[in-house]
């Protein structure tokens, strides 16, 4: 996956993708008015192409909007990140050793479970020996 600052440098990409498309249907569409005149059919198609382009440039914004506010302050400084690393890391740690006694806990009942299977097993293997 992509970082933040690639994700936004595509989404700046794609918005100028759209307004060079858009600029260029415009003009597509200006000069065959003016060599031919304008129909019905090609108001329509301009105006199904403004309607698309508009929103794939709102769309393009709104995305560099997000990537723009999920970007760190200027207020992250290093000191900031190192204290962050350090809570991570000791939230690490107490997350490992709830796991470590979790397990150990598993197997004590896993024990306690074969346990019982044995002898439930002889108890009815003894008693078919019996019979």
């Amino acid at each position: 996956m992509a970082d933040r600052l690639t994700q936004l440098q595509d989404a700046v990409n794609q918005l100028s993708d759209n307004f060079c498309n858009s600029i260029g249907i415009l003009q597509d569409t200006g000069n065959a008015e003016q060599s031919s005149g304008t129909s019905d059919q090609k108001k329509t198609g301009q105006e199904e192409n403004c309607v698309l382009f508009s929103g794939l440039i709102s769309r393009t914004v709104q995305d560099i909007d997000v990537l723009i506010d999920s970007l760190p302050s200027h207020q992250y400084t290093q000191e900031r990140q190192m204290e962050s690393l350090h809570q991570l890391e000791t939230e690490n740690k107490q997350s490992a050793e709830k796991l470590a006694r979790a397990v150990e806990e598993g197997e004590l009942l896993l024990s306690k479970v074969r346990d019982a299977l044995k002898e439930i097993t002889d108890f009815q293997l003894g008693i078919d020996s019996q019979r």
